[in-house]
């Protein structure tokens, strides 16, 4: 993979198209940060926002494909890439040591409104990377065997595409790290927090669920505890993007009963192999104000206190190091195979590593439990530097990665 954090403003500028809102000084012209993934004020506690960001530069070009000429044309610089860009799922189930086949059971992936072409692109992103589709016609069919839309309640939610980005993000991942299970994508009616958390809990009894991923989140607020039973269903465990903000607290991700999952910059050789991970500067994390320490911090209460720290394990997040997607729909100028980055991206792979790992441990609290068990040994691979807001990565635990990036199957 290669790295085009330099490109140049001038081509840069020739990607954004009109009214596209871009983050602050933590990222350039080459990254998109999509309307449904902007935190306003005015959400305090009340809405979810994405956690999903779109690399929009010159293709990344992965080692084993051709080189695009250099002289590309605006408009050909505007539309989607022509094929997958970015990491594909064999990158980073190597650079992790996650097999190619496995998992059981199912992920229910929880995101708001409706996804149309969910069924359509999960299929074409599966066969493009070898992985099982969904043979149905119907998204929603209950016989469905590899991929299912689910309904919060009796009524299909209206469209959002920009929600349908983040679930197209979602679904290509959780199934490219647990090809074997079954996913779930579980449509809120809205992006309010009293529907996201109660679409929650319904995706943890769907039949089969071991995990589920929630890559969404809002700032902090003095009620959120009243909302952490949510995340407490028998057999499941429930994981949650820390944030794209660098160094800022986000719930669910800060809940004591889900683990929070941070992001770092992934980079390899020709050959597959990890040449350095560091913390990535959009990774969210902090300090809880409201949720006390829970019992497997203890460990960290020099560091934090009586308050729960946040993030708990990390994982390729940095845009510039950033995943295919593929999404039909077009939102914002966008649609097709795409690069995206964002915590959003590190939810379903963790899941999916969970997944596939085989533990089906018995709740949120003993996953945390067990990765906290692992810190320092061989089941994490230690971020030591980068820094995310007013954080720095440093040896063991940190407010950016936590506990460090999974290396094969036994920490999580």
């Amino acid at each position: 993979m290669r790295n085009f954090a330099n490109a140049s403003a001038a081509i840069a500028a020739l990607l954004i198209p009109s009214g596209m809102a871009l983050a602050g000084s933590r990222v350039d012209r080459n990254i998109v940060v999509p309307d449904t993934s902007i935190d306003r004020p005015e959400d305090h506690g009340l809405r979810a926002h994405t956690h999903h960001l779109i690399y929009i530069g010159p293709p990344l070009i992965r080692s084993d494909v051709p080189e695009v000429p250099v002289a590309m044309s605006g408009p050909a610089l505007l539309a989607a890439f022509a094929g997958p860009s970015g990491y594909h799922p064999s990158d980073i189930r190597a650079a992790y040591g996650i097999p190619s086949t496995g998992g059981s059971g199912a992920i229910a992936i929880v995101d708001a409104y409706h996804y149309a072409s969910s069924l359509n692109d999960f299929n074409v992103f599966a066969t493009q990377f070898g992985l099982a589709k969904e043979t149905s016609t119907s998204a929603t069919s209950s016989s469905n065997q590899v991929f299912q839309v689910v309904f919060q309640g009796t009524k299909q939610p209206r469209a959002n595409a920009g929600w349908g980005q983040e679930a197209a993000l979602d679904i290509e991942w959780a199934h490219s790290m647990a090809p074997g299970a079954k996913i779930y994508l579980v449509e809120a009616n809205s992006a309010s927090l009293t529907d996201m958390f109660a679409t929650a809990r319904k995706a943890a009894t769907l039949p089969g669920v071991q995990q589920v991923s929630m890559s969404f989140g809002a700032s902090e607020f003095s009620s959120e505890a009243s909302y952490d039973y949510s995340f407490t269903q028998s057999g499941v465990t429930f994981y949650a993007s820390s944030g794209d903000t660098g160094g800022v607290k986000s719930y669910p991700a800060i809940s004591p009963n889900v683990v929070g999952v941070g992001g770092t910059s992934l980079h390899v050789d020709v050959n597959g192999v990890v040449t350095g991970e560091t913390a990535w500067n959009g990774s969210g994390g902090g300090l809880s104000t409201y949720e006390a320490r829970p019992s497997y911090q203890d460990s960290l209460a020099t560091l934090l206190g009586t308050k729960r720290g946040m993030p708990d394990v990390s994982l390729v997040a940095d845009p510039y190091t950033g995943c295919s997607v593929y999404d039909s729909t077009p939102y914002q100028g966008y649609s097709g195979w795409m690069v995206f980055g964002g915590t959003s991206l590190a939810s379903p792979c963790v899941a999916g590593i969970a997944n596939i790992s085989g533990h089906n441990l018995a709740s949120s609290q003993a996953e945390l439990s067990r990765i906290y068990a692992g810190l320092g040994g061989g089941n994490f691979r230690d971020i030591t530097s980068g820094t995310a807001g007013s954080f720095s990565a440093t040896s063991g635990w940190d407010y950016i990665t936590g506990v460090g990036s999974p290396v094969g199957l036994n920490g999580l």
